[in-house]
């Protein structure tokens, strides 16, 4: 007896996938997960708060950047929803408004972990990433307090940093500015953490 064929995912699927979930096309399966908890949309939007300044608006750094929260991005047959991803603007110097997506990979992503997408974010999404070009992923545990820094070297990733708790952080490509990495876990509180 034959095994049944396998449902190779398409563009469709995302599309009809609940709204209350993310939906990604990886090597043609579907990953659907729900949205961000607390620790993770916090640690997010003060991350983006913090990079848009001196990096999308030129307001205390060097500007050049467009950084986006949330992105889909279509790598070729995958379908990648990062948490938040910057282009350099002398490859992307303004937003198209043709698509719902991107099809430039981006110069940056950023994935914040948890513990529903940590292993797929550290493993098919960095491969994909490397093959499409990548330069920088920052790793964000808003759990574990760490940011971990990669960079792209041919195909592959070397970690070129690990920060943890209140470390002040200068991290590729963004190393113009000091990260206060305390202020990206500031406003949650675990429950089982001294309060």
């Amino acid at each position: 007896m034959a095994a049944p064929a396998i449902h190779r995912a398409t563009y469709q699927d995302v599309l009809d996938a609940p709204e209350h979930l993310v939906a990604e096309l990886i090597d043609g399966q579907l990953h659907l997960h729900p949205r961000p908890a607390k620790p993770h949309a916090a640690a997010t939007t003060v991350l983006g708060e913090e990079l848009g300044p001196p990096f999308r608006r030129g307001r205390g750094g060097p500007g050049g950047w467009i950084i986006l929260d949330e992105p889909e991005i279509h790598l070729g047959a995958d379908v990648l929803v990062p948490d938040l991803a910057g282009w350099r603007r002398e490859r992307m110097p303004q937003i198209v408004a043709d698509e719902a997506f991107f099809t430039l990979a981006p110069d940056w992503a950023c994935e914040v972990l948890s513990p529903a997408t940590a292993k797929t974010d550290r493993t098919d999404k960095l491969r994909i990433y490397a093959q499409r070009e990548v330069s920088w992923v920052w790793l964000v545990d808003p759990l574990a307090h760490t940011l971990e820094v990669l960079e792209r070297t041919a195909s592959r990733w070397t970690i070129l940093s690990s920060h943890r708790d209140d470390d002040r952080v200068r991290a590729r490509p963004f190393d113009a500015f000091e990260l206060e990495l305390a202020l990206l876990w500031a406003d949650v509180v675990l429950p089982d953490a001294p309060r």
